[in-house]
């Protein structure tokens, strides 16, 4: 059994952006753990707040107009209380991030050799030399056929597969242990989806890394993920092993979730989860944020402050509204 230590430790993590000076939260109160060897997914629908989060434990928010609370917890020390220059040691070096569009995270004005380089310029003692050497290595990693003319392009010479791979090189320049990959498929046909997700597992083998994989693809999250963690207006509502999660889910908006997926032999019509995720100013700061989504569960099945049930060992629910959920026209369970 591979031994497993602890990377990252998130605590009651808030995030909250300024609208008509007050602060709402697009993260509210989210707690996990991120081991070495581990890919935690987070899942749910745009606006959630993945993205947010991924952000926030970077620290890539303007002080100014967030509100951040709670513990980013690495190496015994908390993120949240870093400064730009505390932040820009371990962004790059500690942290490597897969951005989700490759062609705006990418520099148009800098050749793909150039944004590899920039990071060991500032992350490593390498002489120019050096750089240049472990640039066409990483592009070679990361399956980019012809390394020496690829490092001599730039962004908009590439096919979206390729930034794709740019980015991941760049990421894994200076073998982080943790690796943050929001969408990192987004966009992609299936073809270059399945080779960038195997890309990535061989690299995690290589080098040990945590990886959290932000999507809203279940199909991604079935075959690379250990552990899930499903997200819904800010909260985690739903976190469990990932083939505990797709077996037994427990949250009305996690299956609701899986009875969305299209099955190949069903014949049955698309299961649509009915409304929308809320807008910050529309959130209700008590009770289930998925209530209104399914209004045929009484309310008194909800909870007012819910909080997370430990429904088996490693798999937490939030809110008791669980026990009592049925598709609409269905009879409970």
């Amino acid at each position: 059994m591979t031994y497993k230590k602890t990377l990252l430790e998130v605590r009651d993590l808030c995030t909250g952006f300024r609208f008509n000076d007050e602060f709402y939260n697009a993260v509210d109160g989210v707690s996990f753990t991120l081991s070495s060897n581990e890919v935690l997914a987070i899942v749910g629908e745009s606006g959630c707040g993945k993205s947010t989060l991924a952000t926030t434990i970077v620290g890539l928010h303007s002080p100014l107009n967030t509100s951040i609370s709670g513990e980013v917890m690495y190496r015994q020390e908390n993120l949240i209380n870093f400064t730009e220059k505390q932040y820009e040691k371990i962004r790059g070096n500690d942290i490597g991030v897969i951005f989700q569009d490759p062609l705006s995270a990418l520099n148009p004005l800098m050749t793909v050799s150039q944004q590899i380089e920039e990071t060991l310029v500032y992350h490593t003692s390498m002489t120019k030399a050096e750089r240049s050497e472990r640039a066409l290595e990483l592009l070679a990693q990361v399956g980019i056929p012809n390394p020496k003319r690829t490092a001599k392009q730039y962004p908009h010479e590439l096919s979206g597969g390729m930034r794709q791979r740019v980015v991941i090189a760049i990421a894994l320049a200076c073998k982080p242990p943790i690796i943050i990959a929001d969408e990192p498929t987004t966009a992609l046909d299936v073809t270059i989806q399945a080779q960038i997700l195997d890309l990535l597992n061989d690299l995690q083998e290589e080098t040990e890394s945590g990886i959290i994989l932000i999507t809203h693809d279940l199909g991604v999250v079935a075959e690379t993920a250990d552990k899930v963690a499903v997200m819904y207006a800010g909260q985690f509502v739903e976190v469990a092993p990932v083939q505990e999660l797709f077996e037994n889910p427990q949250h009305p908006y996690t299956r609701s979730l899986l009875k969305s997926i299209p099955q190949d032999d069903s014949e049955d019509d698309l299961h649509v989860i009915q409304g929308s995720v809320p807008s910050l100013i529309n959130l209700t700061r008590t009770g289930c944020r998925f209530a209104e989504r399914i209004p045929w569960i009484p309310a008194d099945a909800h909870e007012e402050n819910p909080q997370m049930h430990e429904v088996s060992p490693g798999h937490f629910v939030r809110c008791s509204c669980y026990k009592h959920f049925h598709f609409e026209g269905e009879a409970e369970q």
